[in-house]
């Protein structure tokens, strides 16, 4: 068991390294999508195998396959992004070292804030799944965070389909209602010949 674990261990390390190294953005998504697979292989071993399988279906499935979509049809220009980047370069060093520092200060605060426990066991009930367990726990001791992360997701849906109403110059956009409302007297054109040569002589009635 060790052994698959470190082993998964590894390709999960070297997947994530190949993500933030690789400019192609397509075998970045790749590799992501490579590093999710690692990651439920080793909650499987850890026994959380609907996390594992939620992790496949969202994260694999949904998010990391919508990426690679939205690259590869977008066709976007990254060699012109190139100094825009390197324009913004000391910002984002700025941002990354403040986040590093706010990382490294909790964790060295939390740790001291920690009891050890000698001979602590886990209230383990074989006969209850994981999925049980999961929301047992989410609805009864975690209502409230978890009520409050949907209301943050809902409002991060709103806003994102606000955004595509926005009106924007050169951009063409679908009416369906008056799409909908199309009948034969506003949307068809009739026309009758007034020869026999075809489509020359053709008068158009308002």
């Amino acid at each position: 068991m060790a052994i698959f674990f470190y082993f998964f261990a590894f390709l999960l390390v070297l997947g994530s390294v190949m993500v933030i190294t690789s400019r192609n953005p397509v075998y970045a998504v790749l590799w992501l999508i490579f590093t999710f697979c690692n990651a439920s292989g080793i909650m499987v071993l850890m026994g959380a195998e609907f996390l594992a399988m939620m992790l496949i279906i969202i994260y694999v499935g949904a998010v990391a396959v919508l990426f690679l979509f939205v690259v590869m049809m977008l066709n976007i220009k990254f060699a012109e992004f190139k100094g825009i980047i390197g324009a913004e370069m000391g910002i984002a060093a700025m941002i990354a070292f403040f986040l590093f520092v706010d990382l490294t200060v909790v964790v060295l605060l939390g740790t001291k804030f920690i009891i050890p426990v000698n001979n602590l066991q886990f209230m383990l009930n074989p006969d209850i799944g994981n999925a049980y367990a999961i929301g047992r726990v989410l609805y009864t001791d975690f209502i409230l965070p978890f009520q409050t992360a949907g209301l943050i997701l809902f409002a991060a849906m709103i806003a994102s389909i606000s955004l595509t109403f926005r009106l924007r110059p050169g951009v063409k956009r679908q009416n369906p209602a008056s799409q909908l409302s199309k009948t034969k007297e506003n949307s068809l054109f009739f026309a009758k010949s007034t020869g026999k040569s075809g489509l020359e002589n053709l008068n158009y009635d308002d």
